[in-house]
């Protein structure tokens, strides 16, 4: 049996990290699955993530429907993001939700959102850009809300089937087009460090861009050099397993931030 203890302080710290560097604003979410039933997972109730402090402040819901449970009342209108993703992945124990100014700009142009170096190789061959308005039915609000077990299958299926892996997505990463992103892991440490470094990623890529378009009349993503495949695949392979170390430092740093309460305590480290 996992500690849950233990797993709640690190969700409650995920929230502080990615709100402390600008990933998640006050509507962003991050959640976990909870390991020693397979059928809930936690995230936080409807308050900001530099607010999350203590279990109070996180609700327990069915991954099957988004329901809540155990005394959980009411909570994000978008978790179906996170519950149909996690129906559908049963190796993805971790979902990032984030309006990232850094990343929302790739999600309404045509520009791809690429891997630019070395920490965002987990972004893979290809980011897909999952567009709303392709799924609305007659009735819906367009409201942008993924808030409905439909609208959260419509998106989850963007993350691809693994055909090596097929309980493992094929993209950790998928855009919402004039919305933001949705990244997945295996941990809520090594989600938290995906999340940061796609916007990380972003803001590299966009200087690029405007690097390579200053006096050569466009055309600046054609010089720019992304990661290879074989780039992309070893990088991705080094992002999964080195998360101990940004995680014990952003920890530290929140923790020094002044704005930090978690009610558990200092969560544990990733092993290495």
């Amino acid at each position: 049996m996992v500690n849950i203890t233990a797993l709640l302080s690190s969700l409650i710290t995920a929230n502080h990290i990615l709100s402390y560097h600008n990933v998640l604003d006050p509507f962003g979410h991050v959640s976990a699955r909870n390991p020693n039933t397979n059928t809930t997972f936690f995230i936080a109730l409807q308050i900001g993530p530099a607010t999350v402090s203590s279990p109070a402040d996180i609700g327990e819901y069915l991954i099957s429907d988004g329901t809540p449970v155990n005394g959980t009342v009411g909570g994000y209108a978008e978790r179906y993001i996170h519950s149909e993703i996690l129906k559908r992945y049963p190796d993805v124990n971790a979902v990032v939700h984030s309006h990232s100014e850094d990343v929302l700009p790739y999600t309404v142009i045509d520009t791809s959102f690429e891997p630019v170096y070395h920490m965002a190789g987990f972004l893979g061959e290809s980011v897909p850009n999952f567009d709303i308005e392709t799924v609305y039915e007659e009735g819906d609000p367009r409201d942008m809300l993924v808030n409905s077990p439909r609208l959260g299958a419509a998106l989850a299926e963007n993350f691809g089937v693994n055909e090596t892996r097929p309980t493992s997505p094929l993209h950790t990463t998928v855009l919402q087009r004039g919305h933001g992103f949705v990244t997945t892991g295996e941990s809520v440490e090594q989600v938290t460090d995906f999340a940061y470094y796609a916007a990380s990623n972003a803001r590299v890529q966009t200087k690029a861009l405007l690097l390579a378009n200053l006096g050569r009349g466009g055309g600046g993503d054609e010089r720019v050099k992304y990661l290879s495949g074989q780039e992309r695949k070893a990088t991705n392979e080094m992002n999964r397993w080195i998360v101990f170390k940004p995680w014990a430092q952003w920890v530290r740093e929140v923790e020094r931030s002044g704005m930090f309460v978690n009610e558990l305590g200092t969560p544990p480290v990733p092993d290495r």
